[in-house]
Parts: C-alpha cells; sequence; structure tokens
C-alpha cells in the first residue's frame, strides 16, 4: 500500500472510530429514535455533509452500531464458553449466562439498542443477522456439546408438530445438532435469560428487588435445570 493510501486508509478508520463514539455518547443521552447526524457531526467539529463521506445516513450508522454491540455481547458470551470448558454442563450455562448480564449492564444503551423497542422507521439489514446470533450460538453450543456427551437429563413434555419443524429448522440454521425437545428448553431458557435481564436494566424489578446478582444467579440455576443440564 502507498504510503498516501495507508495514511488516509488510517485517518478514515480514526474518523469512524471517533464518529460511532460520539454516536454512542448520543445513543446514552437522546435514545436511538433520536439519533442524528448533524449533531453528531457538530460534536465531532465535521461540516454536515462530511459525514457522507463516512456512511451514507442515519440508518447505516445505525446498522454499525447495532453490529457492533451484537458482536461485543457475542464476544463476552464466547470468552465465557472457551473460559469454562473444564466444568459441568450446568456450571458453563451459569458463566455464560452471567457474562451476558455483565456486558449489559456495562453498556446499557447498547444493549437497549438491540435488545429493546425497535428504532421507528428503520429495518435491519441482512448484515446484523450474522453478529446477531453469536450470542445465541455461544448459548446453544453449551447445551449441544452437553447434549452430544449424553450430560442432559431425558426430556419429559412432548413438542407440537407445528413448532417441531421451526426447531428443526432453528437447528440445521444454528449449526447445532439437538433433538427439537432439548432446544426448545433451550430457546426457553434463553428467553427468560434475556427477560431477566431486560427487566433489571429497564427498571421493572426496582422497589422489588435488592439483590439482583442472587436473582440472577438463581434464574440461571433454575434455567439449567430446565433444560436438564448436569
Amino acid at each position: 500500500m502507498p504510503p498516501a493510501t495507508g495514511v488516509r486508509e488510517r485517518n478514515r478508520v480514526e474518523t469512524m472510530t471517533r464518529l460511532k463514539e460520539v454516536a454512542r455518547q448520543h445513543l446514552a443521552e437522546h435514545g436511538a429514535a433520536a439519533l442524528s447526524l448533524r449533531a453528531i457531526t457538530r460534536d465531532l467539529g465535521m461540516v454536515s455533509s462530511g459525514v457522507y463521506r463516512y456512511v451514507a445516513g442515519r440508518d447505516e450508522l445505525l446498522t454499525l452500531l447495532i453490529i457492533d454491540a451484537y458482536d461485543a455481547v457475542g464476544a463476552a458470551a464466547e470468552e465465557a464458553v472457551a473460559g469454562s470448558a473444564r466444568r459441568s454442563p450446568a456450571s458453563r450455562w451459569v458463566t455464560v449466562g452471567s457474562a451476558v448480564r455483565a456486558w449489559a449492564l456495562a453498556h446499557p444503551h447498547e444493549y437497549a439498542l438491540v435488545y429493546g423497542s425497535p428504532v421507528p422507521g428503520y429495518a435491519a439489514p441482512q448484515d446484523t443477522i450474522g453478529p446477531a446470533t453469536r450470542a445465541t450460538r455461544a448459548l446453544v453450543g453449551v447445551v449441544a456439546e452437553a447434549h452430544a456427551a449424553g450430560r442432559i437429563a431425558v426430556a419429559t413434555t412432548p413438542v407440537p408438530a407445528g413448532l417441531r419443524g421451526d426447531l428443526v429448522k432453528i437447528a440445521g440454521d444454528l449449526g447445532v445438532d439437538l433433538a427439537p425437545d432439548v432446544l426448545a428448553r433451550a430457546m426457553v431458557a434463553w428467553t427468560q435469560l434475556f427477560g431477566l435481564i431486560s427487566f433489571e436494566l429497564f427498571g421493572q424489578t426496582r422497589g422489588a428487588v435488592t439483590d439482583h446478582d442472587a436473582l440472577f444467579t438463581t434464574a440461571l440455576r433454575s434455567m439449567a435445570a430446565f433444560i436438564g443440564l448436569e
């Protein structure tokens, strides 16, 4: 790469990094629905037209922020999976779920962007699907490894035919070999996990729960037992 080209690329990367940093600050202050390229460029010290050399518009910037958020929570979950490889399946589930919660508590506005209310007028493109499944793959991967090792209790609840077809497709999309009844239980637990995080972050349990750490750990252990993890 010629020197001039290298300098331009570095400048572009630095500007994009700063652009997203300021955009995240605006997310925290005003919310995703009020995200304004004009306001962001003003804080960056750029002319309003200059930002269009980096993003086509607000929606493209939102997409970049969403992908970054999904990748970040996915990376936290994957790191927890790798670091808990020698533990029991139930302990691994608790470890990975706790890592997801820890990321959410540290990045509440980015969590709200990807797991909160949809942004009016914005439709997420296909580019977000891969990053969006990283945390799910990590959690379901713990279940799949336990299932392959014969470390999941036998299911007792039958799966209706219509749902069974959905679950077979989901297992294929995630690239896991899981029986529909096991995957059904894992999905129920997955939604409960994110529901608990949302309740905590968005204040639904304020005034009712004082020890969220204990509630979350208790819930994760209950989820593991529900799935059938040893």
